[in-house]
């Protein structure tokens, strides 16, 4: 087994740490996450190994990195000690309000699933972390015109997704409809 880890996947610890140093602002626990993954990878791996063992490395580090940005936004209600200082309306408590936002949530995580890896990643640093293009464009080592083409697909994805599409793209014959849609609000 130790022989495996170190030939499948500490070769590709290089590559591992640019992707760390890409996509973690704190620098300095770049080697913490390296070696949590690392755990992760050798236990999985030791009830199974993996078929693609550099997929399943960079799959295991992308999962780490959102689950550290999910732990980091999570505020707990035990820290706020009372509803009132939550500044929360009676009426947004509503069972159905509470269900119908849980509903357009799951549906947008459905509509970010379906969205090509790279795009899906500049959308969410775009969109959600709210970086500039700029900033996304020096992130991940591409251009800023590249960003912007990649916001655009994914925008147009998901409002393909949310417009009754299936969200993996418009066949090009539809495109031109699609445009004259936009253009022509019904």
């Amino acid at each position: 087994m130790d022989a495996w880890f170190v030939r499948e996947v500490l070769a590709h610890e290089p590559a591992l740490m640019r992707f760390l140093h890409r996509n973690w602002r704190d620098h300095d626990e770049v080697s913490d996450l390296r070696q949590e993954i690392y755990v992760r990878v050798y236990e999985a791996a030791a009830r199974q190994l993996p078929d693609s063992p550099k997929s399943f490395l960079f799959a295991t580090a992308r999962n780490l990195l959102a689950d550290r940005v999910r732990r980091q936004r999570i505020v707990s209600i035990t820290a706020v000690g009372d509803l009132e200082q939550l500044n929360v309306l009676e009426d947004e408590l509503d069972p159905d309000r509470w269900f119908s936002g849980r509903e357009a949530l799951a549906r947008l995580a459905r509509a970010l699933d379906r969205l090509p890896d790279r795009c899906r990643e500049v959308v969410w640093l775009r969109r959600v972390e709210d970086l500039p293009q700029k900033e996304i464009a020096r992130r991940l080592g591409i251009s800023e015109k590249t960003v912007e083409k990649h916001i655009a697909k994914g925008s147009r994805l998901m409002a393909d997704h949310f417009h009754g599409g299936t969200g993996t793209g418009t066949p090009r014959n539809d495109r031109q409809g699609l445009r004259a849609r936009i253009r022509k609000p019904t």
